[in-house]
């Protein structure tokens, strides 16, 4: 496990059907177009924590657009900014952060994530993300001549390390509000078990 300071064990109380615990922060990952953004701010409300999207931060922190970012530093540069903004970007508590499609893909990014909050995953099939992400101009990842197979590609690339991170949520063809329940049940008996780290191991 990455060496990080640790974190309150005993942070402010939420409550659900009588139950208390924690407000650790929730991190949602998976790739582009899974519904991380509506369904980290739908949870936030129902939570009464704070929304981050990891990628609004960094643009608002940077003062320009990703794919600026991209074009003049290149994608090392970003990713070293992703990892800055989750280790002293936000708040160690109240917080559901959506987090941008490659920022788990590192190495050690998520033991990072880990040992600050519960990570839940959001995962549909890959025709699903071609869909949503037909018309998105702002994926730097995304451009190309053929973006169906660099889509792919990166799919197939980052799928087993979604699938390690945390719990998955199924969000093809499903309502959103369906989705939203589902991860906030997963929240609070992931959270009710956290403990941040103590040491580095």
């Amino acid at each position: 496990m990455l060496c990080v300071a640790r974190l309150p064990e005993v942070a402010r109380q939420v409550s659900m059907q009588g139950m208390s615990v924690p407000s650790v922060n929730l991190y949602l990952v998976g790739f582009a177009g899974t519904g991380k953004s509506t369904v980290g701010r739908l949870l936030a409300q129902s939570l009464r924590f704070d929304f981050l999207d990891s990628d609004a931060e960094i643009e608002r922190a940077q003062g320009r657009l990703i794919s600026e970012i991209f074009a003049k530093e290149g994608e090392t540069a970003f990713r070293q900014m992703e990892r800055a903004f989750i280790e002293q970007g936000h708040p160690a508590q109240g917080c559901v952060v959506a987090c941008g499609g490659g920022l788990i893909v590192p190495p050690g990014m998520t033991e990072l994530l880990r040992a600050r909050g519960v990570i839940i995953c959001l995962h549909t099939t890959v025709e699903t993300i071609l869909e949503r992400t037909s018309r998105a101009t702002h994926r730097p990842l995304f451009e190309g001549e053929d973006r169906e197979k660099r889509v792919r590609e990166l799919y197939e690339q980052r799928a087993p390390l979604y699938q390690r991170a945390g719990t998955q949520v199924l969000v093809g063809g499903r309502p959103v509000r369906e989705i939203v329940e589902h991860a906030r049940r997963i929240y609070f008996r992931e959270a009710r078990e956290w403990r941040a780290p103590k040491g580095c191991l």
